[in-house]
Parts: C-alpha cells; structure tokens; sequence
C-alpha cells in the first residue's frame, strides 16, 4: 500500500480492532497513500472548533500538501493511525520523531511530538484514549521513548486523554500553550488504566447484547417451525418490552404482521433503531445481513446459523470474514453456531434463544460454549431450582457457539459489575486468552464466586470451531492455575449445578468444621465418610433415630449452629413412614427457622428421594394462603400454563411439585453475594410443573432457602468446594509480596543473557554457563565433574573431596536412581574405582553413560523445581518431590510468576507428598523457609528476565538445616509475545 521509495514495508501487525467505551468497536490501522481521499473526507466532517484545536488557528480544509504529509509515512520517524468505522475515518493520531531542539530528526532521537483529530460525532466513546495506546506501542516498537504534545489550554478533553493514561509526565505551561511531556513506559498505574478502560468497554459491549431496546429476528419463516421463527416466538412469549420485528426478504410486500409481530422485507425497512439482530438465516445469505445490519446501526448480533468453523476449513475462512465484516460497522457477534442469548431482568425480559421457555429468574449467570451443554444446564437448574431450591434460577445465559467474537473474558467483564448475577457458571471447551482469562477471573472471584467446567480437556486440541491459541501445559497445570485464581474447578456439569445452588443460597463457610446430624445412622456415616475425603473437619454424626420429630430436628440443627467449633452443618434424612406431605412440610419450615436464626453458617441437607422435603425446603416459610403480588401495571398476574423442560439429569429426583414462576415485570430481591449478604436469605415460593403466581416474600430474617442434595457425595462436594473458596478469599485479601534480595545481580544476568542469545535463537546451556547465571540470583549449584574414565573420577573426587557421588547422567538414567545409576557415599579412591567398574558393567561403556563425579550433600528429601514460559498461560513455576512415584502420580503444584512469599508456602504444602517434608513418620523436618526462598529466587530470574524460557533444578535435597540444588538446566530463547501488555485489541480475525 505504500510506494517503494518508502523506508518500511506496510506494518500490518498494527492494525487491530477494539472496543470502545460505549461498547461499540473500531479498527485502528496504519494510515497509507490510499487514504487521501478518506482524509478529506474525514477532515470536512470535523467541526471548526476542532479543527481550531487541532491546528491551533482556523484551518477550514487541508491542501494537497497536507494531504501528502498526512497520508506518506515511513512508518519509523512519522507515523500516522486512523480509527475506522464502516471504512470510513472517525479518528487520526500521528507522531513525528523529534531532536533536541523540536525540530524532526531521525533515529536514534528518541522523542516525537503527537497529535490527535476526532470527529465530533464520535467524541467521548474513547477512541482517543484506544488510539493513544496504539500509538504509544508503536514507538516504543520504533525506538521511541518519550512523546510531547503541545495543546490549547481550552481543549479540555485531549488534556484530560494525556492526564488520564497513566504515564510519568511532566506539564508545562508556556505562550499560551500547554506542553505534556510523558514516557511511554508502561506503569503500573498506566496498566491500571488500561485493563480499567478494557473492562467498561467490554462489560458496556456485553451489555448492549444483553439489554436491547429492539431486537430484528432475520431469517424468520412465513410457515411455523423454523429457527427463526422459533426464536422470535420465544422472544414474543417471554414478554420482551422493547421493539420487536420479523425479518424475511420472501415476505410478500403487503405484509405486515407474521404472529402479531411487525413483519419486514429488510432491516433498512424499519423505522427507528435497531439494537440486536439474530440472524437466522443460511450461512452463504449471512453477509447481506450483516452489510444491511451494519448501514441501519445495528449495535450486535446473535449468529444462531451455523456452517462455519464447525464445518471445516471452508467454513473457518467464512467465520474469519463473518467477523471482520461485522468489525467494519463497530458490531460485537455472539456465535456463529450459538444457541442464543436470555436475560431474565424484569425490565429486559429477553429470551433471544432456542430454548423453549424463559428460564426462572435468579442470581446465576450461565456461560456455555456449547449449545447442547447449554439446554443442559438450563434444564437441570429448571428442575433442581424449582424442586430443591426455590426459585433460585438465572440472572443471564449466553451460548456462545464457535465464539468468533464475544468470549468468556468478555462475559466475566460484563458479570463483574451486573447486580443481578451473585454466582457465574461457565463451561469451557477453550481458552482464547488464558493470561487475561486468569487477570479476570481473579478480580471475579474477589466479589462473587465463578466455578467452571471445562471440556475437551483431555483431546490435547480445540472443539472444531474454536480457533484458539492452544497450551502447551497439561489439563493438571492449568486447573492449578486456575484454582490460584480463585476459580472453582468441577469436572461436571452435575458439580457445576450442584456448586452454584450451594453459593447463591448460603453464606461462605468460615472453615472445615461441619457437624452432621439425621435421622439415619447410615446416611450420617456415609456423609462423614465423605468429609474426609474432601479433606474436610466433620464431627461425629449425630443420629437423632428414625423417631426424630421436626422439633428434635430443630433443636439439633440450633444447637449446632451455635456450636462455636461448628462452621457448617450437612443434615441428613429419610422419609418418615405414614407422615407424608405434612411432615415433609414442619420438617422443612423446622430447619428454616433453625437457619434462619444463625445466617452466618451454611447448612445443606442430604434426602433420600424426599420430593415432598424438596419442595418443602424451597417453600415459603407459611403454609396458609399468601395474598398475590400484582404486577406494576396493576393487571392481573400471568397464570398461563407453560410445558416444563425435560431434566437430562437421572441423578436428580423429580420435583413433587410445580417450577416457580414470576410476574413479567416483577422480581423479588435476591440474596448478594457470599460475604456481603443481609441477616439471611429471602424465602421463595413452592415450585410446581406449571408456574402458578408468585406469592409475597417473607422478610428476609423470617426464612431461608436449603439447598437439598440426593446423595451425601454430591452436597459434601459443593462443601468442600465453598470451603476451598471461602479460604481463598481470605487470602486474597494479603496477597503477600515479592520479597527482595541484595545479592541479586539483575544488570549482570541480563549482560549474559543477551551475549549468549547472540550465539543463536534458542539454546540449552552448558553447565557452566547455567551454574554462573543461576549465581547471579544467589542459586549455588553443586559442582559436578566430568569422568570420562575411572583415572578422571579420581581426579574429580580429589578436587572435590571425599566422599563423593558417582552418578549417570546419560538421558534415560538421569534422575533415575531407581534404576541403580548413582552410587552415594564412596569414601576413598577404592571404592569410587569400584563403584566406576560396576556401573560400566550394567550400563555400558562411559561415553554412553557420561558418567560425573559430585560433592555429597547432607542427607534430606528430594525434589525438584521447575520454571517454564508457555505461549498460551505465562511463565509458571512448578514443585515437587522427585522420583518415580511423583511422576507417575502427576503430584506437582504450580503457580503463575511472580510467586509471592504467600504463594511459594502455600505451593510446598500443596502436593499430595508434602508431610514427608514436615517430619512424616517421625522423620526431621525440612528447611521450609530455604526452600521457599529458592522458589522465590527462581521466580524473580524468570520473571526479571523473560528470555530465560525453561528452568529445571532437579534434584534440590532439602536438608533439616539448608538445601542442595545438585542439577540443574536453565533454556533461553527469545521470549514469546506478550498478548497482555500490549494496547487492547480484539483477537485477530
């Protein structure tokens, strides 16, 4: 695009998509010789004021030698950027490298002037603040250090784009002009700024999906059945508010109605605007949508048609122009191939999917990236929320399909600040971005609880569809990486429904303490056997016998609730023969009270095939009639019967009665997050197949839902999953600190670094070479001497001194000592000869065994640390204890880099084999706190110095009193992309 006079070819890695503060999106590019007549144009739609601003004096248009200058660039000392929307300029950014004196000068002056030019009618959506990001990537790219700009004291809004980035700045005030002066350096505080501004931009996108004013249905059919058609019943029948239009270019051109719906040819035929389109139509049809959508304004799109990454390589292509083409016109897409997309407020009411009716409204937000795992869950929190738990239901459900565009991460932005979700459910199948993905699960988890389930963990590759960045990092890792996070990790979707009930319905456990109490002595047992394995505290059940009345019950329930060494309580029961529904009903409103009367600790209950209890445990906490809650209109309340989903579920017991309903435009509160919540939760109504009228609430003290579980397994899981969680968010709350150490010599390691890498791209260090770098970071390695031949062990072994160590190194018996290839403890050169002879004769001649000679080290446990950068997640570090057993077992821990103190304890005491280090069996403690401080250190090498790709220390024996890192291998290569770091961009298409 640019002539062959210039100095640089076409940077194309500059362009990239973004969202902007109103949630809209624009493509920033490099500007080119192709764009004149583009500029023009955008020039003559600047105000007057602007272009005064800009210019510093009227300038109403640009000369042709303006337009030059503003269109040819040698993309190294002048740059220029354009923000486009529908290929059309909306927004300029340039910078030209300046001298000492302000005047131009090429590289190495490391200093440019820059200046920016919005259109009017796109001011205040910041794509000024988007375009400086960019502009500030690309001369750091270029060499550039530091920006000046120089603006008019009135223009209020450019100097509060520069204040408001971040960046070390210095201001000055001279001629009537105001002079900024930053460093682009990122900051902490300008990282702040940025991830802040990806996250109002991105929830803000979300949002305008989630809570349109109109929705066009495109693809609907003139015969009943259909996708389309199917979708825009569903959004018709849930009671939709806004503006609602049928869409068919086979319409004949005198209708006007299909179903009571607005019927129209084309989108540019509707009058007034359009927020979210679903389009339902074939997928070779879906570009003359898109391009109709785009010019009428639409602001999203839900792509339900499928045909595309999920079809083949013929299809991916199509799905990559699917996006871009959307892109142009500032559109965000859900889908292709998605179920749709449900929101349950009552002031959106929207159900723009393929499920058949409106989910019960409630405090969980479902993400699925599957639309089969998708009628799953909603269908199991229909049953599971009407019969077990009241009328916990859905706040929001996106489905996203292949996930061209709107993601997970995208959902997580909006979910973090939505009042009406309290717990996020998501099933993955991929991780687009798992650095961002983990930055923002953090602060999620930080305010409300996210449990995940992630699928296809074990192909080794994305679902068909799905075009990620794939991991090297195994399925293990990644949930501990996860887990560090803050996530919940369940293995099924069972667990995820069974997590969610559990957190939306009860306050976060204090500890691992749980007492167990029922009528079954069984039940309890089996309960507390279950505790155990889950690594949780129980007490001894306590069987109340198969008399127990509903006030025996509730006495044991209050009195362990008050019970100071008491967290939680799991009550057990079993149907009471010849009671009934009465019973089942002052059992159920005996533990409410009981509850209700301790809200700081969560109680669930264990039942075996008790619909009536279930129902009875979800109920409102009287019994008599309740006088109906009208609807804000004042119209009477919707009693239309609706047919109830079927549950895919056989583990969970049918509800004996009828799913719990509300009137359209009427929810009651809902309970807030766990730690945040009021003196207990509302009560809910009885459910039933056919949602009846909602009965008013009790207040709040007065009742509270129980979650009911139809096996002792499952609750105790949810448990131990609450407990975990609550843990980390006590910890969350003094993350710790990334200590620092004197003899840490950083300028020195990066000096060794870059000479090394100069020899090649990638290598594996010598010896030598890794003993000296990791000493740079105060890590001593024990000396190691080569013995070709039993003269040169001797050698070795008197340099060294006695007694030494013989070991094998050849790859397949290093680190093996199973296998007989180190023989410890040689006292003289007697012994060392023989022991050299005896390895010989099993193993084979020296130059295949590469035999060394070692110091001995004081006697401890072995283990082994590990450092690595994947592409995909970051740099992790890892621990265990080496051998063949841990190997086999896959018992290492992990943590993403930088550890902090907090985190190198927390990750020795995480394998399975950790009491071995605190004095199993009456052995001697190990030194903990060396060993921490040697995780530290190597976290501080890999995370001062990125090149530094792979770091293995194998094996460390920790000692009672000191450590000894006895191999060691360190890998460099240049340090892969930074995805994070950079100015926010949407994934590239």
């Amino acid at each position: 695009m640019q002539t062959s006079s210039d100095r640089h070819e076409y940077p194309a890695h500059w362009e990239a998509d973004v969202v902007l503060r109103d949630g809209g999106t624009a493509r920033v590019r490099p500007i080119t010789v192709d764009d004149a007549e583009r500029l023009v144009s955008f020039y003559e739609q600047v105000s007057d004021e602007s272009k005064y601003y800009r210019f510093f004096a009227p300038y109403p248009r640009l000369s042709a030698k303006d337009v030059h200058r503003f269109t040819h660039h040698d993309f190294v000392d002048r740059v220029g950027l354009a923000a486009t929307i529908g290929g059309e300029f909306v927004a300029t950014v340039r910078y030209d490298r300046i001298g000492a004196g302000g005047t131009p000068a090429p590289a190495p002056a490391d200093e440019a002037e820059v200046a920016f030019l919005v259109q009017d009618a796109h001011q205040g959506r910041g794509v000024a603040s988007a375009l400086l990001e960019h502009i500030a990537a690309v001369a750091r790219e270029r060499g550039i250090r530091r920006f000046a700009a120089e603006v008019l004291p009135a223009n209020t809004k450019m100097i509060k784009v520069f204040m408001d980035a971040g960046y070390t700045q210095k201001r000055s005030f001279e001629d009537g002009v105001v002079r900024l002066e930053f460093d682009l350096e990122p900051t902490d505080r300008s990282l702040a700024v940025q991830y802040a501004r990806e996250h109002r931009a991105e929830a803000r996108s979300v949002q305008r999906l989630l809570q349109p004013g109109s929705v066009a249905v495109v693809g609907t059919g003139r015969a009943p059945g259909g996708v389309g058609r199917s979708v825009l019943g569903n959004i018709r029948d849930a009671g939709f508010p806004g503006r609602l239009y049928a869409v068919n270019k086979a319409f004949p051109e005198d209708q006007k109605e299909l179903d009571g719906v607005p019927a129209r040819r084309s989108v540019r035929d509707i009058d007034g605007p359009v927020d979210l389109a679903v389009v339902a139509v074939p997928a070779e049809h879906v570009p003359e949508v898109v391009t109709e959508c785009g010019e009428h304004g639409v602001q999203g799109l839900v792509v339900v048609s499928a045909g595309y990454a999920d079809s083949g390589p013929d299809g991916r292509e199509r799905q990559r122009a699917l996006v871009r083409h959307a892109r142009t016109y500032g559109m965000r897409i859900i889908g292709p191939n998605a179920f749709g997309i449900i929101n349950t407020s009552p002031d959106v009411r929207l159900n723009a999917s393929l499920a058949p009716e409106m989910p019960r409204p409630g405090r969980i937000g479902l993400f699925a990236q599957s639309g089969a795992i998708g009628i799953a869950l909603l269908s199991r929190l229909h049953r599971r929320g009407g019969g077990v738990t009241g009328v916990t239901g859905v706040s929001t459900f996106v489905s996203s399909g292949n996930r061209a565009d709107v993601s997970g991460n995208d959902v997580l932005q909006y979910w973090y600040d939505d009042p009406e979700t309290d717990v996020a459910l998501m099933y993955l199948e991929s991780i687009g971005n798992p650095r961002k993905f983990t930055r923002l699960a953090r602060r999620t988890a930080a305010a409300k609880p996210l449990v995940v389930v992630q699928g296809a963990r074990h192909g080794g590759a994305a679902p068909q569809g799905h075009a990620v960045r794939a991991t090297r990092l195994p399925h293990a890792t990644v949930s501990a990486l996860l887990r560090q996070a803050g996530v919940i990790r369940v293995d099924t979707i069972t667990d995820l429904v069974d997590a969610g009930l559990l957190l939306a319905r009860q306050p976060l456990p204090a500890g691992p303490r749980v007492a167990i109490l029922g009528n079954s002595e069984s039940l309890g047992l089996l309960t507390y056997d279950a505790c155990l394995a889950e690594g949780l505290r129980p007490h001894p059940p306590r069987d109340l016998t198969t008399a127990a009345s509903a006030d025996d019950f509730h006495a044991a329930l209050s009195r362990a609730l008050a019970d100071d060494t008491c967290d939680a309580v799991v009550v057990t029961a079993i149907p009471t023969v010849g009671e009934g529904a009465a019973g089942d009903a002052a059992l159920a409103e005996a533990l409410r009270s009981a509850a209700a009367a301790v809200p700081t600790k969560p109680v669930l209950v264990v039942h075996v095939e008790l619909g009536g209890l279930a129902q009875a445990l979800s109920a409102a906490t009287s019994t008599a009639p309740q006088a109906l809650r009208p609807p804000p209109d004042g119209s009477a309340p919707d009693d239309t019967p609706r047919p109830t989903a079927p549950d895919p579920d056989p583990q969970t017991p049918p509800s004996a009665g009828r799913p719990a309903s509300r009137p359209p435009a009427s929810r009651p509160p809902e309970s807030r997050p766990p730690g945040a919540r009021p003196a207990g939760p509302p009560p809910s109504v009885a459910p039933s197949p056919v949602p009846p009228p909602v009965a008013p609430r009790a207040p709040a003290e007065e009742a509270r839902l129980i979650p009911a579980y139809p096996a002792a397994e499952r609750a105790v899981r949810a448990l131990g999953q609450a407990v975990s969680y609550a843990q980390w968010r006590r910890d969350a709350l003094d993350p710790g600190r990334v200590p620092e150490y004197e003899n840490i010599d950083e300028k020195g390691a990066a000096q060794q670094i870059a000479g090394l890498l100069a020899r090649g791209q990638g290598l594996t260090l010598g010896m030598r070479e890794t003993c000296e770098l990791l000493g740079r970071y105060g890590i001593r390695v024990h000396r190691a001497l080569p013995a070709p031949a039993p003269d040169d062990a001797v050698s070795a072994a008197r340099a060294i001194g006695y007694p030494v160590a013989l070991k094998a190194t050849a790859p397949h018996l290093r680190h093996r000592a199973d296998l007989g290839g180190v023989r410890l403890d040689l006292a003289d050169e007697e012994q060392l000869r023989r022991a050299y002879d005896e390895l010989t004769e099993l193993f084979g001649k020296p130059a295949e065994l590469r035999p060394v000679v070692q110091g001995m080290a004081p006697r401890g446990v072995d283990t082994v640390v590990r450092a690595v950068i994947d592409p995909a997640a970051g740099a992790v570090l890892s621990f265990g204890l080496a051998g063949a057993a841990t190997q086999l077992l896959g018992d290492m821990s992990h943590r993403l880099i930088p550890v902090t103190d907090r985190d190198a304890t927390s990750l020795i005491r995480s394998v399975r084999t950790a009491p071995l280090l605190f004095g199993w069996r009456g052995s001697a403690p190990v030194d903990a706190a060396a060993l921490e401080e040697l995780l530290l250190r190597v976290s501080r090498l890999v995370d001062d110095h990125p090149e530094v790709v792979a770091v293995t220390l194998e094996p460390v024996v920790v000692a009672p009193h000191g450590l000894s890192v006895l191999g060691a291998s360190v890998r460099l290569a240049p340090p892969p992309a930074r995805d994070d770091l950079g100015p926010r961009t949407l994934p590239a298409y």
